[in-house]
């Protein structure tokens, strides 16, 4: 980064925010500015916990600092709107927490803001950013495994979780397809784009979100996909990616890899490592940053394109199993 400076600011100091501001460090030239929550005393906590330098006790304040460059906002999904325009507004530069809004609608009118104000704006879905999954991306451009036939992925947690826990509460967009879901199809999506058809099935809980869901995804040249995710039992979390010259497998914990396993017919298995310290969250922090020292509006990891078409077919799907917010 040459010895630039990037002044950074979290609005909503909960879990993830927590896991994300204890990778900022690992990025050079990240420097922890400040946190924003709707209590005083709680970003006071986080800022004292985590190193930041100042705490406010609104998300508006936070907007205003002028000594804040780039705002990660990590409330639930259901508030990344709100926090995210409030600082998009002020002009801040912003990296969403995935999925970056509720909605297509949403999605659209935060990225036409962000334009309008020419600030940087990025959905953090940080499996984008990770460096074994853009080695994949860049074999499969060349043709390591020639044209991709099949793409399977999986992610489901342990449950069963409490009818108050916060993915099975509708009001804050819980549900697995939008908070695990979102991985597998922004894999499939980052290897074949949008599908021609795209069906899902899912079972719902009481409070009417999925908790168990699958999805098949067809596309004109005729690949397909069918990915599952769920709230009541751990799968596999593992992926692998078929081509008519070969194969990619991801380890369980796909969407934040360390290593995969090229297969080609005729030769052996070759392993590809990607060691790193921390959780993985600096590799998006990192991308966020080099955008905005280089005044670019959106990054090509995760484009602003890409951000839509995901959104647009998550709303497909939302319709299709019946979950609505």
């Amino acid at each position: 980064m040459n010895g630039q400076k990037v002044r950074w600011g979290i609005l909503g100091p909960g879990g993830i925010a927590s896991t994300f501001a204890a990778d900022l460090p690992l990025v050079e030239g990240a420097e922890l500015a400040a946190v924003g929550s709707r209590s005083l005393a709680t970003a006071e906590a986080f800022a004292q916990r985590h190193g930041f330098a100042r705490a406010h006790g609104s998300y508006a304040d936070l907007a205003a600092d002028d000594g804040v460059d780039i705002v990660y906002v990590a409330t639930p999904h259901a508030f990344h709107f709100e926090g995210a325009m409030l600082c998009v507004e002020a002009g801040k530069a912003v990296l969403v927490e995935k999925p970056i809004t509720l909605d297509l609608a949403s999605t659209a009118q935060l990225i036409q803001a962000a334009r309008a104000k020419g600030v940087f704006l990025m959905e953090a879905m940080w499996m984008r950013c990770n460096p074994a999954i853009r080695k994949i991306a860049e074999l499969v451009e060349e043709g390591a495994i020639g044209w991709v036939s099949a793409i399977h992925a999986d992610f489901g947690l342990q449950g069963p979780f409490d009818a108050s826990h916060r993915l099975r509460d509708p009001e804050l967009g819980g549900g697995a397809l939008l908070d695990l879901g979102v991985y597998p199809i922004h894999l499939t999506h980052m290897l074949l784009g949008s599908p021609a058809k795209a069906h899902a099935w899912a079972h719902l809980t009481p409070e009417r979100v999925d908790e168990n869901t699958g999805v098949l995804l067809g596309y004109e040249a005729g690949a397909v996909a069918a990915l599952t995710c769920s709230i009541n039992g751990e799968s596999r979390n593992a992926a692998s990616i078929t081509g008519t010259d070969g194969r990619i497998d991801l380890p369980p914990g796909f969407f934040i890899p360390r290593s995969f396993v090229l297969n080609r017919p005729g030769k052996a298995p070759e392993t590809f490592e990607f060691p790193f310290e921390g959780s993985g969250y600096q590799f998006e922090a990192a991308e966020a940053q080099r955008c905005f020292l280089a005044g670019e509006a959106e990054s090509p990891l995760v484009s602003h394109e890409a951000t839509l078409e995901v959104m647009a077919l998550l709303d497909a799907l939302r319709e299709e199993i019946g979950v609505y917010y």
